[in-house]
């Protein structure tokens, strides 16, 4: 009985230091308004609204892409999009994201850091689907009382991805198409040359 008492009693005494170290994050509130920031984002981008997306960021945020480009400020943000994603005279008829935080946010004072992945999935104009699983960072600090993105960082593995995959594919196939054509051109040349012999 003894046992099971000081068992209680020690069940209960973790979880009250486990409620008190959570009541004594300074950031808590914070962290939630940063989540609703990094949901807006992502709401932004898969409903193909880039008007949603901007209104996270700072009016100056740099942006890298998984494409390597480099955007700085909200009106540069919209014309690289409207460029990738959209009408015919775009390269993606759309573009998909699911991110995912690798941590909670590192917040100091008026500023916080965070990163974490994506499940990222392209609808290209001129050829199928592909995805890609890619990595980001942010920076982000209260402005006028909001927090707003700072800077956004996207990446991927340059040497190991789906669409290198498919490119070792393609290439594979058109070696062995070269080379079952170089056999029957061989065989055919062999013909012909022993047909042409005299008799």
């Amino acid at each position: 009985m003894c046992r099971t008492l000081f068992f209680l009693a020690a069940i209960a005494a973790i979880a009250e230091r486990s409620a008190f170290a959570a009541d004594a994050d300074p950031y808590t509130e914070d962290r939630k308004q940063l989540l609703h920031l990094m949901t807006e984002v992502e709401n932004g981008i898969n409903d193909q609204n880039i008007d949603r997306m901007l209104a996270q960021m700072d009016d100056n945020a740099p942006v890298t892409w998984l494409n390597a480009e480099v955007t700085r400020g909200k009106a540069d943000i919209r014309a690289y999009y409207h460029h990738m994603v959209g009408g015919e005279g775009a390269v993606l008829k759309k573009y998909l994201t699911k991110a995912k935080l690798g941590a909670p946010a590192k917040v100091y004072g008026d500023a916080a850091v965070a990163d974490g992945t994506t499940a990222d999935e392209f609808f290209p104009w001129k050829r199928g689907v592909f995805k890609f699983n890619s990595n980001w960072s942010g920076i982000m600090a209260r402005v006028d009382g909001q927090w707003k993105l700072l800077s956004l960082h996207l990446s991927t593995n340059v040497f190991n991805n789906p669409l290198l995959d498919e490119y070792k594919k393609m290439l594979w196939s058109i070696g062995m198409g070269a080379f079952g054509a170089g056999l029957v051109l061989m065989f055919l040349i062999m013909r012909f040359a022993q047909r042409d012999k005299p008799a």
